[in-house]
Formats: structure tokens, C-alpha cells, sequence
């Protein structure tokens, strides 16, 4: 039991959140927004309103060599005094700072602001606890050496605030509306985004278990092609590890029926009651034959399915070619002894790095020893006329290659059956020797596993016993 396993997520809730949590985040910030930028569409046609007043009370400033004057008729004070949601104040000061109408206690504009007669100013304040907005202005008068008359008007912003809530009333109630139907429509369109996965995982479902073949990638979204093409790759090499394993079985059944057939008929014949002991010998030696033929064809297909079912995730670590191929010298020595055939090697001395290739060496040795295995099987020898096989490793450091032939004495292949000889469970015309046809397949078959290639050619064209030399070229 996993104390700690990680929960399995699902991909439609997780898309949703990353949707409608900035979604729902960004709401309060556009309130916030919202609200400042009302707040200035609201002020500004009060701003003109109490720019136009100033400008008024500004043209009422009068003065001569010696003081101002300041005259606001009835009318004008009503007016100043009759809006009723927010109270008006102003305020005229001379040319010396003395105060001449308005309001006692309104506040001065800061003590570093630039004077410029007749240009109009606006600042936010605060008069008797309350905040309002001023506008003040400027007005040159007569007197030598005398400053500007400041006049200023300031306004409460009651009307401001009403009509700034107005404006966010108007448009953040929409919102309300706007935004339920907004996380309903993601949910609608994320669930129809993700229905063609949906409609995947039911075409896989409705399957047959032998069905293998590929998946349809056009009728599916292109973010979802990678995913089709993986598994379509999955379901190719699914496909051919079960081909491999079904043509294992019947290369099996197909190798093993004649030996066993042989076995069953050297036992039923030596089990005969008329049968002598001489007869009874030779039963037995060929059933002795036929288990040897049953297991090195037994052998021979394990190592064709080790080798096919290997494909490019084999091990590999830097092997010595040249020491590969003496273990397999020294190991099918007694057997070359044996038929009087003189095997042995030319080329590169063990240990040179010009022959070491990136490769797996428990196959690479198997290809030395099915080459060698074969070279010794179709090689006629004798004690008077000795049969030759060599082994040879040759290196070109310049064109990173590094070859490896097997060349025997023997009469070599037909150019018409070169191709042939690949082929698993082929045997050349004419040959009596022993052998299950699959020494070659395995050959081929690990020499592409190392990216190599296999050529076969006579190693001595022109003479009756031209012999075959199979070369392996490894690129290093």
C-alpha cells in the first residue's frame, strides 16, 4: 500500500481553473479601475462648471491707481448659493494679500505655485472638515508694484460622488450577469474541446483485441496528433514483437517436426523384438544425432528471437572486435580440428582503439560464431587436403570503418543464391552438411541492430573452388 500516492488529476478541471481563476481574480481589479476612472469622468464636467465660475467672479475684480474693488451683485451671490446638493465657496484676495470678499477661511493655494495671471487651476482641499474642489486664477491689476488679485471658487463633491456611483451602478451591474454566463460559456467550450479525446478513448474501446492497426490521426485535433502518432508507433511494434513471437513458434514447430520425427522412428525401430544389437547401436547413434540437431536448431531460434526482438534498446558499451573474434576462434577450435580445417586470424593486433566499435557483445560474438560456425559446416577438408578459414578484422582509421571477414576454402556460394542464403531456414543446392538454415538471418539480423551491412563474394573468383567471404563493414 502507497502511503503517499499522488492523487489522478483530471485534465477538464484543471484547464477549467486555469480559465476561471484569473477570470475571477481580474473582477475585483476592473471594480477597482472602474471605480478611478468614474471617479475622474464624473469630476470633469463639474471642473468646467467651476472654471466658468471663477473666470465670472474674475471679470467682477476691478482696480485703480490705489486699491480693488469687488462688486457681486444679489443675483450672482444667489446663484453661488442655490445648488442643493453641494455648498459653493469663494473667496478674493488683493493685491497685497488683504482680504476682500468671500469666505475668511479659505485655504491658500501652496506657497510654490507659479503665478500666471489669467490661467485657470484646479487642486483638491478642504474647507470646515469638508473636501472639496477649488479653482483659483489670477488677475493683474493697475497698482504699481502690487501682486496679482487671487480669486478662487471651491465646490463640495456631493454631485461628484452620486454621479460617479451612477456611472459604476450602470456598468458593473451588467457584470453580474455578464460574468455567470461568461463561466458557463468556458465550460461549454472547454467540454466540447475536449470531446474528441472522448471520442478516442470510445474508438479504442469498441476494438477487436487482435485489431493493431493505426489510429486515424486526421480526425483528431493537432494537439492530440502526437498522442495518436505515439500510440500508433506503440501499436506498430506491438504488432511486429507479435509477429516476431508467432513466426518463432511456427520457425519451431517447422524446424523440430523432422527431428523429433526421426527420434520417434529410431525409437519404435530400436524398441523391435528382431532387432540386433548392432541395429540397436545405430538406433541409438542417430537418435543421438537427431537430439544434437534438435537442440542446435533449438538454440539457433533462440538466438534469431533474441536478436529480432533486440531492436535499438539493446545494451551497448565499446567492444574490441579483434578480442571477440579470438574467443570465438578459440572456442570453435577443437570443432575445426576435428574436420582437419586450419582456422585462423589476420589483421589488426587486440587492442588497437581504431577497432573499437559501440555495440553489444554477446550478439557481436554470436555473429562471429555463426559466420565461423558456417564456414566450418560448408568447407570440405581432409587430413591430405586441409580446408582453410579465416578471420579477419581490418581497420581504416581515416574512414572510421572497421571491417570483418570470414573467408573460407570452400565452393562458395552462386551469385543467383546470395540473396537467398538470408532468407531463414534456406539452404544452398547440393550441400550435405549439417545446419538449420538460420545461421545467416541471425548474421544479418544483428549486423543491422549495429547499423552494419553484410556483402558475400568469392574469395578467390576463377578458380573450382572459388570459396565465400562474408564481410561485415561497422562504421566506428
Amino acid at each position: 500500500m502507497k502511503i503517499f500516492q499522488r492523487e489522478q488529476h483530471s485534465l477538464f478541471g484543471e484547464i477549467l481553473d486555469w480559465m476561471l481563476t484569473p477570470l475571477l481574480l481580474l473582477w475585483p481589479v476592473s471594480l477597482a479601475l472602474t471605480w478611478l476612472v468614474a471617479q475622474n469622468i464624473a469630476g470633469r464636467p463639474f471642473d468646467r462648471g467651476l472654471e466658468y465660475n471663477v473666470q465670472a467672479l474674475a471679470q467682477l475684480v476691478k482696480s485703480d491707481t490705489q486699491r480693488v474693488y469687488f462688486n457681486l451683485p444679489q443675483p450672482a451671490r444667489e446663484i453661488l448659493r442655490a445648488d442643493d446638493a453641494d455648498l459653493i465657496y469663494y473667496q478674493v484676495l488683493g493685491a497685497r494679500g488683504e482680504f476682500i470678499s468671500g469666505e475668511h477661511d479659505f485655504p491658500k493655494p501652496a506657497f510654490d505655485v507659479k503665478v500666471v495671471p489669467g490661467e485657470v487651476r484646479l487642486r483638491d482641499d478642504e474647507i470646515r472638515g469638508n473636501d472639496v474642489r477649488v479653482a483659483y486664477t489670477w488677475v493683474s491689476v493697475d497698482i504699481a508694484g502690487s501682486k496679482p488679485v487671487l480669486v478662487q471658487v471651491a465646490e463640495t463633491l456631493e454631485k461628484r460622488s452620486v454621479l460617479a456611483t451612477e456611472i459604476i451602478k450602470g456598468v458593473m451591474l451588467p457584470q453580474f450577469v455578464i460574468l455567470p454566463l461568461a463561466v458557463l460559456l468556458v465550460w461549454l467550450a472547454l467540454a466540447r474541446g475536449i470531446k474528441p479525446l472522448n471520442q478516442l478513448e470510445e474508438r479504442i474501446r469498441q476494438r477487436l483485441p487482435d485489431d493493431l492497426s493505426p489510429l486515424d490521426e486526421s480526425s483528431v485535433p493537432l494537439e492530440v496528433a502526437p498522442l495518436v502518432a505515439s500510440i500508433n508507433d506503440l501499436l506498430t511494434r506491438l504488432k511486429e514483437s507479435i509477429a516476431t513471437q508467432k513466426r518463432f513458434l511456427a520457425d519451431a514447430a517447422h524446424q523440430l517436426k523432422t527431428p523429433l520425427a526421426g527420434l520417434r522412428m529410431q525409437a519404435d525401430l530400436a524398441q523391435r523384438e528382431s532387432a540386433s544389437a548392432a541395429e540397436l547401436k545405430q538406433s541409438l547413434q542417430l537418435i543421438g544425432r537427431a537430439s544434437m540437431r534438435a537442440t542446435h536448431s533449438v538454440n539457433q531460434l533462440l538466438s534469431l528471437a533474441r536478436a529480432e526482438s533486440g531492436s535499438t534498446h539493446i545494451a551497448r558499451a565499446p567492444c574490441d572486435l579483434v578480442a571477440l573474434a579470438s574467443d570465438v576462434i578459440q572456442d570453435s577450435l577443437p570443432r575445426a580440428l576435428d574436420k582437419h580445417i586450419d582456422l585462423g586470424y589476420e589483421g589488426v593486433q587486440p587492442g588497437s582503439p581504431d577497432v573499437v566499435i559501440n555495440g553489444n557483445a554477446t550478439l557481436l560474438k554470436e555473429l562471429i560464431r555463426n559466420l565461423v560456425d558456417n564456414a566450418i559446416n560448408y568447407t570440405p577438408s581432409s587430413a591430405e587436403v586441409p580446408g582453410v578459414v579465416t578471420v579477419r578484422v581490418l581497420a581504416d582509421r581515416f574512414g572510421r570503418v572497421v571491417l570483418l571477414q570470414v573467408e573460407d576454402s570452400g565452393p562458395g556460394i552462386p551469385e543467383s543464391e546470395r540473396d537467398l542464403v538470408f532468407q531463414p531456414f534456406y539452404r544452398a543446392l547440393g550441400t550435405e552438411a549439417d545446419g538449420s538454415g538460420l545461421g545467416l538471418p541471425i548474421v544479418l539480423e544483428i549486423a543491422h541492430q549495429h547499423a552494419a551491412t553484410v556483402t558475400l563474394e568469392d574469395a578467390t573468383p576463377g578458380r573450382p573452388m572459388p570459396g565465400a567471404r562474408f564481410t561485415v563493414r561497422f562504421s566506428s
